[in-house]
């Protein structure tokens, strides 16, 4: 049956502008990276990416390696995008990366000029796109001059590969080379993606005040902790949890008595805001808008609908605010 998306989707979404561009983010983006590749089913993700742009989701993230195997998230979501949303490519905000590992030998990983111009191409046959919206390179590579890997990022955009080219992983001082960089050449850079949540606050020293500078946007990446502060580790492991199933990005030695004590105490303001503790994660992160939107990742719909409940929720209050800061000061 024929995709025709919800006439209403665009009624409860907030956005936010990205930087100092003309670019608006919903507060919450579709993240592809764990659930989009050959392990779930098509049907699965259809209804995912369905039930994003039915609410107001334009945003959708990727990455060459997503997968597994690598490439398969770009390859299904070429799939998706000619059966239900080539009709409305107009209306979403597209982006994939290239930095870390994908083909064999020298030239498939960090930050070379060959590395990343090969990727693009790569990555828009496999997702059957003329253009994506923000390329990004997807991590500093200390040993390639950033004039090297940002003129490649310049070069994409003024080919028409990219309409936009971003940062993710990058330090402060990083940062501001490679904005600054970018910025000579003529194509700014519009956002940086981080590592952000209430258990990894990194970006706090001295990445925000320089994307609040240069006026770049953010969109943090893993705001719930990569699912620590969704509370599901509280009682141990749960047997279809991504812990147990593939610890590779979270570790069991990450339920240190810490973190665990940090957790049950943010679930008590949650649960006295008479929300989950998920949702409080995420309106957390957005509290400032120097964050332009977090990026969530869902293995059904339904929790794509959940977390959409925060655009419903009252603001956190400076009490609250407060008392979060002294439980994760600790």
């Amino acid at each position: 049956m024929t995709y025709v998306p919800d006439s209403s989707r665009y009624a409860a979404m907030q956005y936010r502008r990205c930087g100092n561009s003309g670019v608006m983010l919903p507060i919450l983006s579709l993240g592809l990276w764990h659930n989009f590749g050959a392990i779930t089913p098509f049907e699965t993700q259809q209804a995912m990416l369905r039930t994003a742009f039915d609410h107001g989701i334009t945003h959708f993230d990727l990455a060459n390696n997503y997968g597994p195997p690598y490439g398969e998230a770009e390859r299904n979501f070429g799939l998706h995008m000619e059966r239900d949303f080539r009709p409305y490519r107009d209306e979403l905000f597209i982006s994939t990366k290239a930095g870390y590992d994908m083909w064999p030998g020298p030239y498939g990983d960090h930050g070379s000029r060959k590395y990343l111009m090969a990727s693009i191409d790569q990555s828009l046959k496999r997702m059957k796109l003329d253009y994506v919206d923000v390329f990004y390179h997807h991590r500093p590579d200390p040993d390639t001059p950033i004039e090297e890997t940002m003129g490649a990022l310049d070069q994409i955009v003024r080919s028409g590969k990219a309409l936009y080219v971003g940062i993710s992983n990058y330090g402060p001082e990083q940062a501001r080379a490679a904005i600054k960089e970018l910025k000579r050449l003529g194509t700014p850079c519009l956002i940086h993606q981080p590592n952000y949540s209430m258990l990894n606050r990194w970006i706090e020293d001295g990445l925000t005040d320089v994307l609040r500078e240069e006026k770049v946007g953010c969109i943090c990446f893993a705001p719930l902790a990569n699912g620590l502060l969704t509370g599901k580790y509280l009682d141990g492991i749960p047997a279809d949890s991504r812990m147990a199933k593939d610890s590779r990005y979270l570790k069991p030695a990450a339920l240190t008595d810490e973190n665990l004590n940090k957790i049950r105490a943010l679930k008590d303001i949650a649960e006295a805001r008479g929300q989950k503790l998920h949702h409080l994660a995420l309106q957390w992160v957005l509290r400032d808008e120097v964050v332009t939107t977090a990026l969530i990742g869902a293995s059904r719909p339904e929790q794509i609908v959940d977390n959409l409940s925060i655009l419903d929720a009252p603001a956190l209050t400076q009490e609250e605010l407060e008392q979060i800061e002294n439980i994760l000061r600790g």
